[in-house]
């Protein structure tokens, strides 16, 4: 697999992982469709998603900006990205074990859904899933270090980083969007209850996944 055809997987993983996090009722879009309901204007409803898009963008800046930073030691990429492979299989073997929902999320007010969205998406790993996407992205690009400076890669590194959040983040908001809007317009509320689901052993199946592949990727 050539360096073109493996980067379109991996923006593809990157897309994806942001449609199967929307359509996931724990990232928050049936909290968009209360506020709606509560307020009584579908505004409310976009206001909500903008809030839940802008605390998940910040979890996924907030968990790839460090690796993005670590990256430009390339010497020790790969074992930077064994680290990560690490860490996402331990905490989706975590997550298999203990599937409780973290109690401090109930303590949030509805008020602040950016912030609820925000400790969602770290309590749920949603942003270190994407660390060995991102990673694998990295390495598909030709960068020399001993012809480029360190504060150049670093640069780079940062503006995946940065399209990488935002390009996941989109998918989720479009994805929890469609959602919210058809059971605020058209499915209404018994829908939501009868077709309430669980996706919580999937999602730390998904981690492990992706962990495992990224110790696959070549190097």
């Amino acid at each position: 697999m050539d360096a073109l055809t493996t980067a379109t997987a991996l923006w593809g993983a990157v897309v994806a992982s942001g449609l199967y996090h929307g359509i996931n009722p724990g990232m928050g879009w049936p909290l968009a469709v209360s506020a709606a309901l509560m307020d009584r204007t579908p505004g409310a409803l976009f206001k909500a998603l903008v809030a839940l898009a802008l605390g998940h963008l910040v979890a996924m800046v907030a968990v790839l900006f460090p690796f993005a930073v670590l990256m430009f030691l390339v010497d020790w990429q790969r074992q930077i990205q064994i680290g990560a492979a690490c860490l996402v299989i331990g905490l989706g073997i975590y997550l298999l074990i203990n599937r409780r929902h973290p109690r401090f999320l109930a303590r949030v007010p509805p008020s602040r859904l950016a912030l609820w969205s925000f400790l969602a998406a770290m309590a749920h790993g949603a942003g270190l899933m994407l660390v060995p996407i991102y990673l694998g992205i990295c390495q598909t690009l030709d960068s020399d270090a001993g012809h480029a400076a360190a504060a150049t890669l670093m640069q780079g590194n940062l503006a995946i980083a940065a399209s990488v959040a935002v390009a996941h983040t989109l998918a989720m908001t479009l994805a929890g969007g469609a959602l919210a809007l058809g059971v605020y317009h058209w499915l209404g509320l018994k829908f939501l209850s009868r077709s309430w689901f669980n996706l919580d052993v999937v999602w730390a199946l998904s981690l492990i996944l992706v962990g495992g592949l990224s110790l696959l990727l070549p190097h």
